[in-house]
């Protein structure tokens, strides 16, 4: 390759930042993704990505990086430039992670910038039909009074199922054994299959629900879902003031320049009402809400407090 070839490649890169802002985007964005393909995450980043490739006509590369509940992901972006080309979908672990860990390799709060909540979704308290337990209420009874515990699954600990079912065992009194699987799926099989008893998450598709593959019991958020609408809420059912959502949003590096965190929450807000992407969340059973960024930024830091003294009281803490 010539010198001047070289030199006119380098170019964009030797430009202070406030003048790449304004020609962003320019190139190729890598989209981070802290969980294996095929799942809600994957499906939700890859229609934004998809969107956005549309919308700016440069290529938005999706790259899945599993592990550690989305710390090895997150440690990516948070080691990257801050000048929009390398973005994270997060989930509730971006939250909640830095409560679960005593020590992770990035600064939660100061290296990544929040972009845009993107949507929630209830999750079910779903046992299986084994389970002689035909509501909530029953449920609990057969808890309260079962030797051995009872079991609930989850994604792994610090998931957002784990999550969900630590937040419900507490506020409903209850002692129940946790078992973490590598992943909701996993999970959600070995409830299917009955080596577990309850947990609470996304169904994959309302048909394992409607086919009897697992009898949903109630829905976690703090209305009804759509998807459900004969499954009561937790809060109804039987544990009041109970509330808890998987929840997906955008986030970049520190400091990013304002214009391109204005471009870039402009265009995935508009990404998120997509057909495209709302036929995703509504597939999910889900809600788009397309917060712009210090919505977001408040919304993490709820969830951190809310969650806190779960963390504490049900030993969640790791090395």
């Amino acid at each position: 390759m010539s010198l001047s070839r070289r030199a006119l490649l380098a170019a964009p890169a030797l430009l202070p930042l406030g003048a790449r802002a304004q020609q962003y985007p320019d190139r190729q964005i890598r989209m981070i993704i802290p969980f294996a393909a095929g799942g809600t995450t994957d499906l939700l980043a890859r229609a934004i990505g998809q969107q956005l490739t549309e919308a700016w006509g440069q290529p938005v590369v999706s790259d899945n990086r599993t592990g550690a509940n989305g710390v090895i992901a997150s440690e990516i972006v948070a080691k990257s430039p801050g000048d929009g080309y390398t973005l994270e979908l997060v989930a509730m672990g971006h939250a909640t992670n830095p409560l679960v860990y005593k020590r992770l390799p990035f600064d939660s709060d100061k290296d990544f910038t929040p972009i845009s909540l993107i949507a929630t979704f209830p999750q079910l308290v779903m046992v299986n039909p084994k389970v002689p337990a035909k509501t909530l209420t029953e449920l609990l009874t057969l808890a309260k009074k079962a030797s051995p515990p009872m079991t609930y699954a989850s994604g792994g600990n610090g998931s957002s199922q784990h999550f969900a079912g630590a937040l419900f065992t507490h506020m409903a009194g209850l002692t129940m054994t946790h078992v973490p699987y590598k992943g909701g799926n996993p999970a959600l099989q070995d409830l299917i299959a009955g080596n577990v008893d309850m947990m609470i998450i996304q169904p994959t598709t309302p048909s394992q629900v409607t086919s009897g593959q697992v009898r949903a019991l109630a829905v976690s958020s703090k209305k009804r879902s759509e998807s459900y609408r004969d499954v009561p809420t937790v809060d109804e059912a039987g544990v009041p003031g109970y509330q808890s959502v998987a929840w997906y949003g955008l986030v970049g590096p520190k400091g990013m320049p304002n214009q391109i965190l204005e471009k870039l929450s402009a265009a995935v807000v508009k990404a998120a009402h997509s057909s495209a992407v709302t036929g995703v969340v509504d597939q999910q059973g889900g809600d788009v809400v397309a917060s712009t960024p210090q919505e977001f930024a408040d919304f993490i830091q709820a969830e951190r407090t809310r969650y806190a003294p779960i963390v504490r009281e049900a030993g969640m803490m790791v090395e």
